[in-house]
């Protein structure tokens, strides 16, 4: 349970020890929190007493009477927002100063209880004011995992560009300066290096653009009954020239049509990123094996390689956005580190499980069930 700081600001004493005996055993929860919120009860007989807590401890609420001996309780939420604009304030004041207590409201405070307050009451508006103190703290934290993520969207954009447009553009110095003669024969070489770093380039890109979209929640999906064995024979047809060039075999294995509700799109999407990382990460004569089923379970999609395999303290990391794997086998290999996060978010969207079984110098297998019937969140938005 998370214990939070709760200030109670008042001169009367019976008022601050029925709070502290209210909230003393209080607990607030919410279907989407993981723990409960406890508090842990500070008080203050005046304004000043109150100003000196906040700046030892900075409460999380404060609970403030106006009518208090020396400086005022709007002095105190004035002092508040000027300086802790993330403490809440809840104002506490009598029925015949309600007007006094809107005007707080209007100036900074989050609510007001007026007394003399039932336990209840005190715990109703207890509850309130703390489950928005939570969505404010996820609000902040959001904001700030956004701003994270769009950093490295910029770092890795940057650094995976970087090195192939310069190596494009020192081939191309070398054909302008024709060092290699004059016989187009001579420059196959930087030819062929070029468009693979511009494949590169244009894989990224791709990748970022998938990753953006599903992260935004903007792509339009057209869900409906799709054959997965179309779908995949597709991706492999796609992903043959790539296999052809790392000395790799790519086979399909599967029986009758294999249908379920889905988009095409993502499938495509799924079965590409797959596969292209089985050849990657595979070996000069090695083979990718894809294979679609339906069982009792649901349908589960299956591509298995001969790989050099993955660590079982970093399977847990496949699917973390931005995140590659370090191993001496894979350094030269390039990459966005967006493919497996954007599986994983396509797969979560319908439900799906996935499994991954590997072995360091053996090969991987990567198992997607999707469950039968589809569920009802196929129909929305990520």
């Amino acid at each position: 349970m998370e214990v939070i700081d709760i200030l109670i600001v008042d001169d009367e004493p019976g008022i601050r020890s029925g709070v502290v005996r209210i909230l003393k055993n209080f607990t607030v929860s919410y279907p989407f929190l993981e723990d409960d919120f406890g508090f842990n009860v500070l008080e203050a007989a005046t304004g000043e007493e109150a100003i000196d807590i906040i700046k030892r401890s900075c409460p999380a609420i404060v609970l403030l009477d106006n009518k208090l001996p020396g400086i005022q309780g709007v002095d105190v939420l004035q002092f508040i927002n000027q300086n802790y604009p993330e403490i809440l304030v809840m104002m506490i004041t009598s029925y015949a100063s309600l007007e006094l207590a809107v005007r707080a409201t209007n100036i900074g405070a989050y609510d007001f209880v007026p007394k003399p307050f039932t336990p209840q009451e005190l715990k109703s508006s207890v509850e309130n004011i703390t489950k928005h103190y939570f969505l404010r703290r996820m609000t902040r934290r959001l904001h700030r995992e956004g701003k994270q993520v769009r950093f490295q969207f910029l770092t890795v954009l940057s650094h995976e560009l970087k090195a192939p447009l310069n190596a494009v553009e020192g081939y191309l110095k070398m054909m302008q300066e024709k060092q290699a003669g004059e016989s187009i024969d001579g420059y196959m070489d930087f030819i062929n290096r070029s468009l693979d770093r511009i494949q590169s380039m244009r894989s990224l890109i791709m990748d970022l653009l998938d990753f953006t979209h599903i992260e935004s929640g903007k792509r339009q999906r057209t869900i409906r009954e799709i054959d997965l064995t179309l779908v995949a024979r597709s991706a492999i047809e796609t992903m043959t020239p790539l296999a052809i060039q790392h000395d790799v075999t790519l086979t399909l294995q599967t029986t009758n049509p294999v249908t379920m509700l889905a988009d095409s799109d993502d499938m495509e999407i799924l079965f590409n990123n797959l596969i292209s990382n089985a050849i990657k990460y595979n070996k000069p004569g090695g083979w990718v094996n894809c294979s679609i089923s339906k069982t009792s379970a649901g349908v589960m999609l299956r591509v298995s390689d001969s790989g050099i395999g993955i660590e079982a303290d970093d399977i847990p990391k496949l699917f973390q956005e931005f995140t590659r794997i370090k191993n001496p086998k894979s350094k030269n290999i390039t990459g966005s580190g967006l493919g497996l996060s954007i599986v994983k978010r396509i797969a979560d969207f319908y439900g799906a499980f996935i499994d991954v079984q590997s072995e360091p110098g053996i090969g991987s297998a990567f198992t997607i069930t999707f469950p039968l019937p589809a569920p009802n969140t196929l129909y929305g938005g990520i």
